[in-house]
């Protein structure tokens, strides 16, 4: 099958940064679905596991790296102990870290982590939203505790990073689902109409001073604030813009942390990696599952829809390429999609 890897970690610049090789058809065994690959999308993991020596060896046995998660497909086969799909099915996830990657004709995947697809999407409309929609979902609902639902509370929410592909699904449920007053932060004219378009209610500019631009809008404190990007950047304007007894949530990779002065005001503070629950097993690992059912009758109901920026025409090393050289600009808005394998 045609697949696209590497075997040692490179600047995208390079050209064994990524490769187009042939592999192996899989098996399914256990839980998992065969499925047949028609589109992926590109995140910002996929660049840090490609440009990490300690994180991008290929798995012992296997010649080369694959990356990808997110992916849209159908499924070939089942293995034994599956119960919850069968040949045929259309489906959308995010798949495991610690599998080879989706950037493959056929990708083996547990079927707890798997979705049934929207039906009102194509497979590049669906192959932008699993990773972060499990991501947002996640973070706001089981993370920071929020209960979706319209009882009016009061409460306010600022994404940093709205634009992104995270912040462009979270902004979504956000808006649609709670009654919190949604602050998203982008800091072009484009990214910041985009967060307006999905639906937040203001839109700052992080380049600026948050709590300035917090302060300009009427809001001197906010009650949640989720960093999606450049934590490190941001912290201090974090820690004076949380209101007391606020929650804080982030998903990237500070160098340090320094959680003590968010002791004054009691605020917790929340990790989110979508990964984890496919990483260890955990019992509630099926949740992914259902999660992304959900979502995606939320996007049949015409309540969500796609982050899905730009295509980068067919899966291959080129384009991937280009992909990945474009989320390491930081310049990204929404997702970039490859579907087929022509």
């Amino acid at each position: 099958m045609k697949a696209v890897g590497y075997q040692q970690s490179q600047p995208i610049s390079h050209p064994d940064a990524l490769l187009d090789i042939t592999l192996p058809e899989p098996v399914a065994t256990g839980r998992d679905l065969l499925v047949e690959v028609k589109a992926v999308s590109v995140n910002p993991v996929d660049t840090k596991v490609r440009g990490s020596s300690s994180r991008s060896a290929p798995v012992e046995g296997q010649d080369y790296k694959v990356l990808g998660w997110d992916a849209s497909g159908i499924v070939k086969a089942v293995g034994p102990e599956v119960t919850l799909f069968q040949p045929g099915d259309r489906v959308w996830y995010a798949g495991s870290i610690a599998r080879p990657g989706t950037n493959a004709e056929l990708h083996l995947v547990d079927e707890r982590i798997v979705g049934h697809a929207p039906q009102t999407l194509d497979f590049a409309q669906a192959a932008a939203l699993p990773l972060t929609a499990i991501t947002a979902w996640e973070m706001l609902f089981d993370r920071l505790g929020l209960q979706p639902g319209k009882k009016p509370e009061g409460k306010t929410l600022l994404i940093i990073g709205a634009s992104g592909g995270v912040g462009s699904i979270m902004t979504q449920l956000a808006s649609r689902l709670t009654s919190l007053t949604v602050i998203g932060t982008a800091s072009r004219p484009e990214t910041q109409a985009w967060v307006k378009e999905l639906g937040a209610h203001h839109v700052i500019d992080h380049s600026q001073s948050l709590a300035a631009e917090l302060k300009a809008i009427g809001f001197p404190t906010v009650d949640y604030i989720v960093s999606l990007t450049q934590t490190d950047e941001h912290l201090a304007q974090i820690i004076e813009a949380i209101a007391p007894q606020g929650k804080f949530g982030l998903i990237d990779d500070p160098q340090a942390l320094d959680v003590m002065p968010f002791k004054r005001k009691s605020v917790s503070i929340h990790w989110e990696l979508m990964f984890t629950r496919s990483l260890f097993g955990t019992a509630d690992m099926v949740g992914q599952h259902h999660l992304l059912n959900e979502v995606a009758a939320l996007v049949d109901a015409g309540l969500l829809r796609t982050t899905l920026a730009e295509r980068f025409g067919s899966i291959n090393a080129q384009n991937l390429k280009k992909a990945h050289a474009l989320l390491e600009s930081g310049k990204a808005r929404g997702k970039v999609v490859l579907e087929g394998w022509a």
